[in-house]
Formats: structure tokens, sequence, C-alpha cells
């Protein structure tokens, strides 16, 4: 098994952000209502692949599945030229919480804009159910962007910790 050391930042938002966050160009954005394991995997590894996300991977189909279907549980697909562009995952299952628990793009579409305005989009559909806080998690493994993007959405963070992440599994 390989792990890397990593900052882990936390941040949040306990209250909507103002109206001028809200996207500058009209989305095309679908909700995927119960996803196949294999549907989310394909969204979850084409977003996610070049930052080391594996724990989606390692969970057993039956468990992610159970997740997958949850009302609380939340996929979204960003389309572009009715194409999938990139995904995020709204988890409402704590009261008064929603995480945003997966958030980003497919690498071709990285570095033009789409990511700034699907994170206000989905920041307006995490704050559609009036929770008391609306959370998120990044790390220095994720792209670059990420960080400053959710502070600019008017995330602020409120922890940091190093934590030892699990990259790989050895083959056995």
């Amino acid at each position: 098994m390989t792990v890397v050391r990593t900052k882990t930042t936390y941040l949040e938002m306990l209250a909507p952000p103002g109206a001028g966050m809200a996207p500058d160009v009209a989305l095309r954005v679908e909700r995927a209502d119960r996803p196949s394991v294999e549907f989310y995997r394909f969204l979850y590894n084409s977003v996610g692949r070049d930052y080391l996300w594996v724990d989606r991977n390692r969970m057993p189909d039956e468990t992610l599945q159970q997740i997958l279907n949850d009302d609380l549980v939340e996929v979204y697909v960003l389309n572009v030229a009715d194409k999938p562009a990139g995904y995020a995952e709204l988890d409402r299952r704590t009261p008064g919480e929603v995480e945003l628990a997966y958030f980003g793009l497919f690498p071709a579409y990285v570095g033009q804009g789409w990511g700034k305005q699907f994170l206000r989009w989905t920041v307006q559909q995490a704050w559609s159910c009036r929770p008391r806080r609306v959370w998120v998690h990044t790390c220095d493994l994720d792209h670059p962007a990420a960080l400053p993007n959710y502070l600019q959405a008017g995330f602020t963070i409120y922890d940091e910790q190093m934590v030892d992440q699990v990259v790989t599994a050895d083959a056995g």
C-alpha cells in the first residue's frame, strides 16, 4: 500500500453566498438519479484519477450502491456540448448539513472557467434545502485551483490537518 502525507483543508459556509455568486453562464447540469456503480465510478475516475482519488474504488460495489441509492445523496453531472464534463456529489445525510463530498471536472474541461461556474451552481443547489451549513474538504493532492476556488466561492477554512492518505493498494 502506498501512503502519502498530505494537508487536508476543511471549509464551510454558514450562510448562502450573495446574489453576485450566481453562475455567469447557463450551465447544463443533470441529476444522475440513483446512478449505477459503473457510471458513478466513470465520473469519479474521470475527475479524480490524476489526483489519486481511490476511496470510492476501494469501496465494495454494494456499499457504494447503497450510498448512491440514498435519497439524501445527490449526484449532478455537468454536460458541455452533450458530453459529461464533471460532476458534483452533495451528501445531505447529516441533518442541517450538506457536504460537497466530491466535485471536479474532467481534464479536458479544466482551465476554461467551467469549474468556477459549476461550483457556483453546486453551492446554490446545496443551499436549496436551507441547511445550517455547507462544507467541503480538499487536500494538497487535488487540483491546485481547488482551494482558491472554494475560497472564492465563499467557503472559509475551519480546520487543517496533516493526514496519511492511502493512494494505492499493493497488488497481492
